[in-house]
């Protein structure tokens, strides 16, 4: 079995970090480049960094924020909100992004992932899939969770593999901010029907809900933030719980 990857998660709104409650709510949790300093010397294995109202204020990502966090860490960054066409893209990587991700512009516009991977490769590029449970199946939502997507999150993964992404970030807009633990069927039926990664996230409140969406939910990755960002959960703790549970992980 493949090491599981922990990614922390900031959510960032002007320059700050920030974290709600199904995606509501923002309050502050800190500087980004602080909190990236902290997590790269915890040990965590990637970072991602999602400016949350870049898409609603038609803005590209900020790219000093990305440039400050980059400075600060080892590790793979990846890099979301206001990515809408190949410029913002090269924004996001020359101020430090190794990946990119995309959510509403990759919906309205499918082609644009596979111009991306043709000019980064696919491993650069991750598809950011929010959903919610609806009757039979689960319903994709665009701008920051603002908008219905009419798209199932099962159907729209596969296409975006077949379109050249390398990766799917999946949130489930019902735990998100919750604690309640990952939505691991929601995690499974995804990552049962592509071949490519797939990272769960929303709703970790404790070390064996990442235990849970491992097993059940079939991740190769699991993404936080709140139990991260408030020093609640050290990151090689939660390492040493998931090996003594049998799931390899990256030392």
């Amino acid at each position: 079995m493949l090491s599981k990857r922990i990614i922390a998660c900031l959510d960032v709104r002007n320059g700050v970090v920030v974290k709600g409650v199904q995606f509501e709510g923002l309050r502050q949790a800190g500087d980004p480049a602080a909190l990236a300093r902290r997590y790269n010397t915890e040990g965590i294995d990637e970072l991602v960094i999602l400016d949350v109202t870049a898409t609603i204020e038609s803005r590209r990502a900020l790219a000093d924020t990305i440039h400050q966090v980059a400075q600060e860490i080892f590790i793979p960054l990846t890099v979301g909100g206001g990515i809408r066409s190949e410029a913002d893209a090269d924004a996001a990587v020359e101020a430090g992004a190794d990946k990119v991700s995309l959510n509403t512009a990759a919906l309205k516009t499918p082609e644009l992932l596979t111009r991306l991977a043709s000019r980064y490769g696919s491993q650069a590029v991750v598809v950011a899939i929010d959903a919610k449970r609806a009757e039979g199946g689960y319903a994709v939502y665009a701008r920051s969770g603002q908008t219905a997507a009419s798209r199932d999150a099962v159907e729209w993964a596969r296409e975006a593999e077949s379109r050249g992404a390398g990766e799917i970030l999946l949130t489930s807009i019902d735990r998100d901010g919750t604690r309640s633990g990952f939505d691991c069927e929601m995690t499974a039926a995804v990552s049962n029907a592509v071949s490519i990664p797939v990272i769960a996230s929303g709703g970790a409140g404790g070390f064996d809900d990442f235990v849970d969406v491992f097993t059940r939910g079939c991740a190769d990755a699991a993404l936080a933030a709140s139990i991260f960002h408030y020093s609640e959960s050290a990151v090689h703790d939660l390492k040493a719980h998931l090996r003594a549970h049998g799931i390899p992980v990256r030392l």
